[in-house]
């Protein structure tokens, strides 16, 4: 594979488990230096272990030799710990060159709109929408607007932005927020040189398929055109292009990746 961030230096966020797991072990495979997070310590410990047995050398302390990818917490909706994970970068790698906003809130479990609690909703917006705008705001503060060689951004955002599904009102309406955001941050930051883009994936294997009923995960796949799910691996080269220089004339855009679901009206059996 070429080496297309070599000498490059990334941050994924919630890069600990699923399809994050495949963004950082592509960049690292590009020639890159990752640092990723979770949101907790615990989760961060099991993404790195994850990420060792695919190969990859993996530090989750400061000064911990050679590595390709650098684990640390980092709750991207509170302030302090923001801070702490680019102060870490700043003094370990000393630049930035691609931030990927990947840490998500799935907004899982709060019912309809009627019966939710607005303190759930918020919770959502907090991570999905915020908290990537903040992760957003230092790299370029502290990065990219300072580097001869300008950085870029690549948000996930999802086909439930504009295609949206029952009972996800919260995550439904952040992506769509991610959607504006990314349109937003392009135009202000392209005058300075940083790209701004999104990959909106539909269905992705994860593990949250693991447990689907087999008649289930058919139908999911009958609902594409294409008639498979997305894998990771699928997403994290969506996202690689979109970071490398093969996409240097491209900002503002919003990719989506969902094996032709946006493009019909209902699945085939359905549609009439």
């Amino acid at each position: 594979m070429s080496g297309r961030f070599d000498g490059k230096v990334v941050l994924v966020t919630g890069g600990s488990r699923n399809t994050g797991l495949d963004m950082v072990e592509r960049f690292v495979r590009e020639g890159a230096k990752v640092w990723t997070c979770g949101s907790s310590a615990a989760s961060t410990s099991r993404g790195a272990e994850a990420l060792r047995a695919r190969g990859l050398s993996v530090a989750e302390a400061p000064g911990g030799g050679d590595w390709q990818v650098r684990a640390v917490p980092c709750d991207i909706s509170d302030a302090a710990s923001v801070a702490a994970l680019f102060d870490a970068i700043a003094a370990e790698s000393g630049h930035l060159d691609v931030l990927v906003n990947n840490a998500a809130n799935q907004g899982l479990g709060h019912g309809g709109p009627l019966e939710m609690d607005p303190a759930g909703f918020l919770d959502v917006f907090k991570t999905n929408v915020f908290g990537g705008f903040r992760v957003t705001q230092e790299a370029c503060r502290r990065f990219f607007a300072k580097q001869e060689s300008r950085g870029c951004v690549v948000f996930l955002s999802s086909n439930t932005a504009v295609r949206t599904i029952r009972n996800r009102t919260a995550y439904c309406a952040s992506k769509g927020a991610i959607n504006s955001l990314v349109h937003s941050l392009a135009l202000d930051l392209g005058p300075l040189g940083i790209r701004v883009n999104c990959c909106a994936p539909g269905y992705i294997n994860t593990e949250r398929w693991d447990t689907l009923p087999p008649e289930k995960a058919a139908r999911r796949r009958f609902n594409c055109p294409l008639r498979k799910e997305a894998t990771g691996a699928d997403i994290a080269a969506v996202v690689a292009f979109l970071a490398s220089p093969d996409a240097g004339n491209i900002t503002g855009e919003i990719l989506t990746v969902d094996a032709g679901c946006s493009s019909q009206h209902m699945p085939e059996d359905c549609d009439c």
